[in-house]
């Protein structure tokens, strides 16, 4: 040590090359910015455009919808299930439904359930429209997103005829639809079946093969099988490591069971697979759609709703010319119709993954507790994990493709 002091003795010490300090740069992507498609804050800790470690921040759309539920009749909280994924609502709003139902014990028609059928897939056709389209966009490819979103339009005109909604639908009631589907409905969905298919043939010809698309996608943003399951991934994005569970046929609802469809599944669960499993399942809900059409023919018409009348409300004509209707009528606008004690969980395979409802009644007019399991809120645990190691354009498309919506992250 001493011989080591001599050596440097008389020596500027601003001279001796050591090792070299590293200087991180702390990034916060988001809460406001373009490329986040919400309101998220990621703050980054950089090595230049290399990612070190990140953290993320919930909250910034808190609703408390769990707290207000409790103090609302069942029948009024589908309003509250609109605002969790509203790229697709009328999911949401059915899931509700058929917990509610599930508690209620009550039996559903199958034309309704076929009317269902039809709205969930449409609704996740547009879903996953908005999911891809926006990938396409965060990789330099905007005429696509502008070009498909011509679709979901009409898709929305759909939803408009049925319920006069188009984002945040309200759609239906428990025990079936507020009132029978208008013939223009069949029309417009018939109409759609035929021109949307060459419209999404062109979509995935821009990109499917597109040397910068498949560059900014392969091998970006991946997670194992095993990981994705520890976290509990569920839908689209656990299917593209290679899982092929899907709520529609491992807990079918709805008669899911009588319908035929495949399950897309990927291999690597990158930003990738996860673009080419919603790409394939856009194919797989058309063939469900028009095979719903199909069972819907082969049922009574006419049949929109369960026969429950102490939970469906009457026809207006009924309530004018009907005591009985009038006194259901009230009790059920007013909130009056009591529950029975119990608790429930149901799930549906959602836009971005299993959307579950656990629902405890104590027996009253408003639940006692219920938990929305969000499949976004899940997915976003995960990220940091995902773009460890990444340049900041990773993390932008790996965002993108797992399709965390914030009104799902904070309930």
């Amino acid at each position: 040590m001493q011989q080591d002091t001599q050596l440097t003795e008389g020596i500027d010490k601003d001279l001796i090359v050591g090792e070299p300090e590293v200087e991180y740069t702390t990034l916060n992507l988001g809460p406001t910015h373009p490329a986040t498609h919400g309101i998220f804050q990621n703050i980054l800790k950089m090595d230049g455009e290399k990612i070190i470690s990140s953290e993320q921040t919930v909250g910034y759309i808190h609703r408390a919808f769990e707290k207000i539920a409790e103090h609302r009749p069942f029948y009024q909280i589908t309003t509250l299930t609109d605002r969790l994924n509203y790229c697709s609502s009328p999911i949401n709003n059915m899931g509700w439904h058929m917990t509610v139902e599930k508690l209620l014990n009550i039996e559903i028609p199958k034309r309704v359930q076929y009317m269902r059928v039809v709205i969930m897939e449409l609704s996740r056709i547009a879903d996953h429209i908005i999911c891809n389209s926006v990938l396409g966009v965060d990789t330099g490819a905007l005429t696509g997103f502008l070009y498909v979103f011509q679709e979901r339009e009409k898709i929305y005109d759909i939803f408009e005829q049925i319920c006069g909604a188009r984002l945040t639908t309200n759609i239906g009631r428990v025990g079936g639809f507020e009132r029978e589907w208008p013939e223009k409905v069949f029309q417009l969905i018939e109409k759609f079946l035929k021109e949307f298919p060459k419209v999404w043939k062109e979509f995935e010809g821009l990109l499917t093969r597109n040397r910068i698309f498949m560059d900014r996608t392969i091998g970006v943003g991946g997670i194992s099988a095993e990981r994705a399951l520890s976290y509990g991934f569920t839908g689209p994005n656990l299917r593209a490591t290679g899982v092929d569970y899907d709520v529609r046929v491992m807990s079918p609802y709805s008669s899911y069971e009588e319908f035929t469809f495949d399950i897309p599944v990927g291999e690597n669960g990158d930003t990738y697979d996860r673009f080419m499993v919603l790409n394939g399942e856009i194919w797989e809900s058309l063939k469900i759609i028009r095979q719903a059409l199909d069972k819907i023919k082969q049922e009574p018409a006419g049949v929109y709703r369960a026969d429950a009348p102490n939970v469906v409300l009457p026809n207006k004509k009924e309530v004018y010319n009907n005591m009985e209707a009038l006194i259901y009528h009230f009790k059920i606008v007013m909130g009056e119709i009591d529950a029975p004690v119990g608790e429930v969980y149901h799930a549906v395979e959602g836009g971005n993954g299993e959307l579950g409802f656990y629902l405890v009644s104590d027996g009253g007019r408003t639940p006692y507790r219920l938990h929305f399991r969000r499949p976004c809120f899940i997915y976003y645990q995960a990220y940091p994990e995902m773009i460890s190691g990444s340049l900041l354009s990773d993390a932008v498309v790996t965002m993108s493709s797992l399709n965390v919506i914030a009104g799902e992250l904070d309930a």
